[in-house]
């Protein structure tokens, strides 16, 4: 037997907990993560690194485990809310997957007042027998008050959200604007008409595009230039403000706020493509032929003037219609505009023949008050506007990936891998299920999804059928070995387009520098040393194919790079969904005992996700909501079915519910059906849309992946006395989905 595959008998790894009192330790090998029961938690807290071994095999076929040496503690804070419980002062941790109270002497409370959001710093582990204990180090405020949901997010993610004073200090001496002496050796492109293009609400501004027409070969084409804001002349390595944007290694970005990865003289001034000032930048010129191929490309170091910051929305007009107002007002570079409409057009077609997959999802916004409630969600509309800077961003990170292969240097590669075999056998039955023609083959190709969901564009539930297209894939990571990005068809991809808020994107532009220079640019040794955080979300199965050596020096240095900020785009990520699930919980409390109409938008084991259609607000029915019957779960079709009704609830199925509950703390939000099947006689419905929806935290992701303890209902259990009425079958309907990124980080 392969090694591989026999049984472990002890693992180490980093304690996940879950807000029901177990908890997990997630391997740091390949094999799955390991099952600890509530007994063993009592004495570990989550994030804790652990050593456990397989203590049994439970009913359920897990692997159980048994804590055998505890090798590192969580230094992480720890935010809550002070209690007092007859005369005993007591933290109730915010995140629930600690699953203790910290006990809190009277000498260690400060100046906190009791029901104050504090943070707390462990003295004492916890112990079989005994509580953990701390004291208070920060006061935060009050629950309510206005930003709260954030400073706990960047605590509870431990998102570093101040700069040290070196940092700061370096970043005061900078110069206001960019002096002669910084233009030296740089091509001027200030009679360039760039403009940048962004949201209306963006403040920093790191690309600008201009295209114009131009002969390749005897044909016609277009050249296109994308500059990019060059952040790296002003960030050397290893100074202040280079330790502290590796640290961070992303903006993380929340409903009116941004933590940013560099000092805001930097990321809103110094290095922002601003209208009328001139700016540093890194260019990618590229020769585009008119079916949208990238015919020859240059990178070089250039001074630019932006000579308009637009919007979408003010781009979008400006195309439809250029006599618009809009139009008149920017006459100048309303031709340039054109210019670009055409160049996206051709790089469409051949994103099409490559066979890149693209789902068309719904963005939604949230639009906060000044206070920071929530006023509404409205959905964001995408038009060409936004799909012409995609597609130029697209264009130059494939120009920087190939153009750093081609240099034989090493790098970040955005990886995006295939899917792996267990979820391409999920998928195959569920195609067949739904009676869809076509599968996929053992090593699918990106145009196989496409061919699939063109196929079923048309079909009612096509919603459904392309969401489970996409749940078959992996998730993208940054990685120095070259695997090709899956979903954009591309033999060799990177970010090279947005280094004011990503460090990969910093780093690319110092290789490209580099490269053009001769010489190879090093990362500092200290990566050799440093641990990366943990990954917060096991991957589904590695595919990635290592090295048979062991990684050293560089090569090594480049894989913790990569790791680090893998690691670190998902924790700004969560943070960022924390923060939402917060506002919308709080929004939701406003609403308790209403009704709406809502769309399935995940179906498990013990329950259905609903997301409001007004609203794009999620909740959970639970299954003992479902009425009287027993539902059986349906992994291949993703649907509940009753086993005396045979109605059965899927993805897109529109249900009608009414707000039951909103738990705050644990971000969850609870809906009854208004008007659930209790009695024989009804007809299921064909399953619909097959969205499963992205849980709202970690801890719900590991419930939706293994069964929770309330994830079987009881054959007979009764519904509440309100659901005693019948109601409509399921029906088909269109649903919104998640938010994509603005540009290209998929």
């Amino acid at each position: 037997m392969n090694s591989k595959n026999k049984p472990i008998d002890e693992i180490e790894g980093v304690v996940s907990g879950h807000r029901d009192g177990h908890g997990f330790v997630v391997c740091d090998g390949v094999q799955d993560d390991l099952y600890l029961p509530p007994n063993e938690m009592r004495a570990v807290l989550h994030r804790d690194r652990v050593r456990a071994k397989v203590a049994r095999t439970d009913r359920r076929g897990r692997s159980e485990g048994r804590v055998t040496e505890i090798v590192e503690r969580a230094t992480d804070p720890i935010i809550g809310r002070l209690l007092n419980e007859s005369g005993v002062f007591l933290v109730a941790p915010e995140d629930k997957r600690y699953g203790q109270d910290i006990l809190i002497p009277k000498n260690a409370i400060g100046r906190a007042e009791l029901g104050q959001v504090v943070v707390v710093e462990l003295t004492e582990p916890p112990a079989l027998y005994g509580q953990p204990v701390g004291r208070i180090k920060e006061v935060l405020g009050e629950i309510d008050d206005p930003g709260m949901e954030i400073e706990i997010a960047v605590r509870k993610y431990s998102v570093p959200h101040i700069f040290s004073d070196d940092c700061l200090k370096l970043a005061k001496g900078l110069p206001e604007k960019v002096r002669p002496a910084d233009k030296k050796g740089r091509i001027d492109l200030t009679d360039i008409p760039l403009v940048t293009i962004d949201g209306e609400d963006a403040r920093d501004f790191d690309d600008a595009v201009y295209c114009e027409p131009a002969k390749v070969g005897r044909s016609k084409g277009w050249r296109l230039l994308v500059a990019i804001a060059d952040v790296s002349h002003y960030v050397q390595p290893g100074n202040a403000i280079d330790v502290d944007a590796f640290d961070r290694a992303t903006s993380v970005y929340f409903p009116r706020r941004v933590i940013p990865m560099l000092p805001e003289k930097l990321s809103n001034g110094l290095c922002s493509l601003n209208p009328n000032v001139e700016r540093l930048c890194m260019v990618c010129d590229m020769l585009i032929t008119k079916d949208g191929e990238i015919h020859a490309y240059q990178f070089y170091p250039a001074v630019m003037f932006s000579h308009a910051r637009l919007t979408y929305p003010e781009v979008a007009t400006i195309l439809q219609n250029t006599r618009s107002h809009e139009a008149l007002a920017k006459a100048d570079v309303v031709p340039h505009l054109l210019n670009l409409q055409d160049v996206y057009r051709g790089l469409l077609q051949a994103r099409q023949r490559r066979g890149a997959v693209d789902f068309d999802t719904v963005e939604t916004q949230i639009i906060a008050d000044e206070t920071g409630r929530i006023d509404r969600i409205v959905p964001r509309v995408r038009t060409d506007a936004h799909r012409l800077i995609e597609e130029a961003m697209l264009a130059a990170n494939v120009c920087a990936a190939e153009f750093i292969a081609h240099g034989k240097h090493s790098c970040l590669y955005r990886v995006h891998e295939g899917p792996p075999a267990q979820k391409i056998e999920v998928l195959r039955n569920y195609l067949r299920a739904m009676g869809v023609p076509g599968t996929v083959s053992d090593h699918p190709q990106p145009s196989e999804f496409q061919a699939i969901a063109q196929a079923t564009k048309d079909r009612p539930e096509a919603k459904q059928i392309h969401m489970m297209l996409l749940r078959s894939m992996q998730q993208a990571v940054y990685t120095p070995i070259n695997n090709g990005h899956f979903g954009l068809a591309f033999n060799a991809y990177t970010h090279f387009t947005s280094p004011i808020r990503r460090y990969p994107d910093l780093l690319v532009h110092r290789v490209i520098k580099a490269i053009l220079n001769g010489k190879k640019y090093a990362l500092p040794d200290s990566l050799l040393t440093m641990k990366p955080p943990p990954m917060r979300r096991k991957p589904a199965a590695k595919t990635v194919e290592k090295p048979k050596k062991p990684l050293t020096g560089q090569n090594l240095a480049w894989e913790m790079a990569g790791l680090h900020c893998s690691a670190n785009e998902r924790r700004a990520d969560e943070a960022s969904r924390d923060v939402e699930a917060w506002l919308k919980c709080k929004y939701m409390r406003e609403h308790l005992g209403e009704e709406f109409t809502g769309q399935v938008s995940g179906v498990t084991s013990f329950g259905l996700f609903v997301t409001l259609d007004a609203m794009y607000v999620e909740g959970l029915v639970h299954i003992t909501e479902l009425g009287g019957d027993f539902f059986r779960f349906d992994e291949m079709r993703q649907e509940l079915r009753g086993e005396r009704t045979g109605i059965r609830y899927n993805l897109g199925s529109v249900v009608n519910i009414q707000v039951s509950r909103v738990d705050l703390d644990g971000r969850r939000i609870d809906f009854r059906l208004v008007k659930p099947e209790l009695d024989g006689g009804a007809t299921g419905k064909r399953p619909v849309d097959d969205t499963f929806s992205a849980p709202r935290d970690a801890s719900d992701r590991r419930s939706l992946g293994r069964s929770s303890p309330q994830g079987k209902a009881k054959k007979g259990v009764k519904p509440a006395k309100s659901l005693k009425t019948r109601g409509a079958s399921p029906k088909a309907a269109a649903k919104s989905g998640k938010p994509k990124n603005r540009r290209t980080g998929r």
